[in-house]
C-alpha cells in the first residue's frame, strides 16, 4: 500500500522553507507521494491574495519536486479536511515543531490523530521536552514521529514585506516565483 503525506497551508507565497520541508519529509518518511493542499480559506489566518493565485504559486514551488501534487483544499480546518478523503490511517500530516506546540487548541485534535499520523520537523532551536510533553498529553505517542530538518530564517511575511520594499527575495523563493510574484504585481501594497 502506498504511503501518502499531506503538507497543508497558505503558501502566501510558498517559499524555499516549505520547498525544503517537503524534501525532508520525502527522503526522511516512507513517503510515496506528497499531497501539498493550499487552504483557500484558512480558520487562523488572513491570506493577502486570492486561493487561485496561491494554489499557481504553490504549483511553481513544487513542481521540481516529482513526488508532490499540489491541491486546493476548500476546508478551513485541518480535522474537516481530513474526514472528507479517503486515507488510509498509515498517512502522515506534516508539520512543523512549532506547529505541534499548538496542536491541541486545533479543531478535534484527537480526531486528526485518529485519520493520521502526524510528521514534526523537528529544527534546532524547538525544545524537545516541549514536543515531548505534547506527545505525552495528547496519549498517543505512536501516532506522532519526527524527523530532522535544518533550519531555514523564512517567512512569507518576511517575502511579502522585502516586496513591498523592493528589495530581493531570489534567495528566499524558487525562481519561478520570484518572477510570478513580479509578473502579477503581487505583494508591492500595504498589508
Amino acid at each position: 500500500m502506498a504511503v501518502a503525506g499531506i503538507l497543508g497551508g497558505i503558501f502566501d507565497p510558498p517559499h524555499n522553507g516549505h520547498v525544503a520541508l517537503a524534501r525532508a519529509a520525502i527522503r526522511e518518511l516512507p513517503l510515496d507521494e506528497l499531497l501539498v493542499l493550499v487552504v483557500a480559506d484558512p480558520g487562523h489566518k488572513r491570506a493577502t491574495t486570492t486561493a487561485e493565485i496561491r494554489l499557481e504559486l504553490a504549483r511553481l514551488a513544487f513542481a521540481d519536486v516529482p513526488e508532490a501534487r499540489v491541491g486546493l483544499d476548500r476546508h478551513a480546518r485541518t480535522v474537516d479536511s481530513l474526514e472528507k478523503r479517503q486515507l488510509a490511517r498509515n498517512t502522515y500530516f506534516i508539520l512543523g515543531a512549532d506547529e505541534l506546540a499548538g496542536f491541541e487548541s486545533w479543531k478535534a485534535p484527537q480526531r486528526v490523530l485518529e485519520l493520521v499520523r502526524l510528521a514534526v520537523a523537528m529544527r534546532p532551536g524547538v525544545a524537545r521536552d516541549a514536543v515531548q510533553a505534547v506527545r505525552e498529553r495528547l496519549g498517543v505517542p505512536e501516532r506522532i514521529v519526527e524527523f530532522e530538518l535544518e533550519p531555514m530564517a523564512i517567512s512569507s511575511s518576511e517575502i511579502r514585506a522585502r516586496v513591498r520594499e523592493g528589495q530581493t527575495i531570489a534567495d528566499l523563493v524558487p525562481a519561478p516565483i520570484a518572477e510570478a510574484i513580479t509578473r502579477l504585481g503581487l505583494y508591492g501594497r500595504p498589508e
